[in-house]
C-alpha cells in the first residue's frame, strides 16, 4: 500500500504547520467535500442524536454545528490544528453539545478503549494518505479508530479514494468491520444536459460490491470525481 497520490497535490496535508498556516491566513468556515445538508440523509440514517460521536479532522468546518441543529447532543472536535480548535472552541463556548481537542488521529490514547458510538471522517484519512509515511500514518489512525469504536458502532467516512485504493486501508481482520458503499456526486455536479444538479437527490441505495470488495467492472460512476461514503459497522462478537 504506497501513498495515495489520486486526490493529492504539493501540499503536505498531513502537517500540522500547514493547517496551522492555513487556518490563519483563513479562519472563514469551509467544509471539504461534502456539506451536512448532503450528507444529512446518510448520517440520520446511521447515526442517533443520542450517540457520542467524534469528529476527527474537524477543521472549522460547519458540520458539527448543523448536527447539533439537527439534535445530536455529545460531539467530541479533533484536529492537529491548535489555531482551528481555539478558533472553534472560542466561537462554540456556549454550545455544550461541543467539545474541542487538540490531537493527532493516529494517537487518540486520550480517549478509552470502545468509548465512541461513532467516528465521522471527512477528508482527514485523505489528508494523512497525502503527507509522508501515508500507509504507517493511514495504519495508524485506523488502528486507533477501531480501538475507541464500540462494538455495534459506526466509522463514518467520506472519501475520494475508490474502493481500489481505500478498501486494503479498511479490511484488516482485526477490525472487524462490516463495510457498506454509498456514492454521492461531487456539490453541484449536473449530468450532461440536465438543468438541475443531481448532488441534491439522496442516493441511500448501497452499492453491490464484488466478492473482493471493489465495484463492478461494469460500474460507471455518475460523476468522475464523486465523493465515497464507507459506512464500517464493527461486528458485535456473539458469545458462545
Amino acid at each position: 500500500m504506497e501513498r495515495d497520490a489520486s486526490s493529492c497535490n504539493t501540499y503536505n496535508y498531513g502537517d500540522s504547520l500547514y493547517w496551522d498556516a492555513r487556518y490563519v491566513q483563513d479562519a472563514l468556515s469551509f467544509d471539504w467535500y461534502q456539506r451536512y445538508s448532503s450528507l444529512r440523509p446518510f448520517v440520520t440514517s446511521f447515526v442517533p442524536t443520542s450517540s457520542k460521536v467524534l469528529m476527527v479532522g474537524c477543521g472549522n468546518s460547519l458540520m458539527s454545528e448543523d448536527m447539533v441543529k439537527d439534535g445530536y447532543e455529545d460531539i467530541m472536535n479533533v484536529d492537529i490544528s491548535s489555531v482551528a480548535i481555539e478558533m472553534m472552541r472560542t466561537k462554540h463556548a456556549s454550545v455544550p453539545q461541543l467539545k474541542y481537542m487538540q490531537m493527532d488521529v493516529r494517537d487518540m490514547s486520550y480517549f478509552d478503549n470502545e468509548s465512541i458510538d461513532t467516528v465521522i471522517d471527512k477528508g482527514t484519512l485523505d489528508s494523512l494518505m497525502c503527507g509522508d509515511d501515508a500507509p504507517l500514518s493511514a495504519s495508524r489512525m485506523l488502528g486507533e479508530v477501531s480501538r475507541l469504536i464500540k462494538p455495534g458502532g459506526t466509522y463514518f467516512l467520506i472519501t475520494y479514494g475508490d474502493p481500489k485504493v481505500r478498501m486494503p486501508h479498511l479490511t484488516p481482520s482485526a477490525y472487524n468491520w462490516k463495510i457498506s458503499l454509498y456514492i454521492l456526486p461531487r456539490p453541484g455536479f449536473k449530468k450532461t444536459g440536465s438543468s438541475s444538479s443531481s448532488a441534491a437527490k439522496p442516493r441511500l441505495e448501497a452499492i453491490s460490491l464484488t466478492s473482493e470488495g471493489m465495484l463492478p467492472r461494469d460500474y460507471v460512476l455518475e460523476d468522475p470525481d464523486s465523493h465515497f461514503i464507507y459506512i464500517c459497522n464493527k461486528k458485535v462478537e456473539e458469545v458462545a
